[in-house]
């Protein structure tokens, strides 16, 4: 079990994202600190692109120096775990769960998804949070509900799966499989160096950045920007590095200080 973060470094998280240190660690306070935090740190797999050893992917309290130190995102492992500590330290009960993502019709590798299940000092939940997943919900879906839960990123659902797993389900598509067995952070370990070292992994060959916009989304993915605004969907193809660098910095409040050889490519 790590230690909590420093009282200094729960403020900068905060600022981060723009919240309000909640008064009490209730159901309110979740889905608020839930959808900030989507809505302005976003999803991205840059360092995937530059291989081993050379950028180090990290978790927990360690993922803080990318996300509020350098204004970064991250992949969900970065992301959620670096969530997990700060619902922790304001006073939530969090434990780490571990999913597969559905990718071209087939469940990815084991623990290749990590979400976070939260319990609040109201009487709502538990509570599903998921601030690492492009396709994910704004606000925390509650757990134990079977019933459509409907969200400003969409409508979700959670079915039960085989073996006592979960599916979460949104606009009537699979997106993932959770576990709901508590997982400890080197759990994912492993799931880390897959991503960083297997042929077959998805962050590999194309590096994507992507966040909510206010009624929709946009994602940098290679040298591509799409957006899509109240259903309308537009694809630019960025000439060179120095714009997709400038995109990165306009739509994502960031620049890498450089981008992998193949991006975009």
């Amino acid at each position: 079990m790590s230690e909590m973060l420093s009282q200094k470094l729960v403020e900068s998280y905060l600022r981060r994202i723009g919240a309000k240190r909640p008064e009490r660690p209730d159901s309110a306070a979740l889905a608020d600190l839930h959808e900030r935090h989507l809505t302005t740190v976003p999803f991205e797999n840059i360092d995937f692109g530059f291989g081993r050893p050379s950028t180090p992917i990290s978790l927990g309290e360690a993922a803080l120096e990318k996300i509020i130190g350098r204004n970064r995102g991250g992949c969900c492992f970065e992301l959620n775990s670096a969530f997990h500590e700060l619902l922790a330290a304001l006073g939530f009960e969090v434990e780490l769960l571990g999913g597969r993502v559905l990718e071209d019709g087939e469940l990815g590798p084991l623990l290749g998804h990590m979400i976070v299940r939260v319990r609040t000092e109201d009487t709502a939940g538990p509570w599903l949070a998921d601030v690492g997943y492009g396709r994910g919900f704004a606000r925390p879906l509650l757990l134990d509900d079977r019933s459509e839960q409907r969200d400003p990123q969409g409508v979700f659902q959670l079915a039960e799966a085989p073996h006592g797993d979960l599916d979460m389900v949104r606009d009537g598509v699979l997106q993932y499989r959770l576990e709901t067995r508590p997982r400890a952070l080197t759990d994912f370990l492993p799931s880390v160096w897959w991503f960083r070292s297997a042929d077959e992994s998805p962050f590999l060959p194309r590096q994507v950045c992507s966040i909510p916009v206010p009624g929709g989304r946009v994602t940098l993915g290679g040298r591509t920007l799409t957006t899509t605004v109240d259903g309308r969907r537009e694809q630019e193809e960025l000439a060179d590095d120095a714009a997709v660098l400038a995109a990165y910095e306009k739509w994502f409040g960031f620049s890498p200080d450089r981008l992998p050889d193949h991006a975009g490519r």
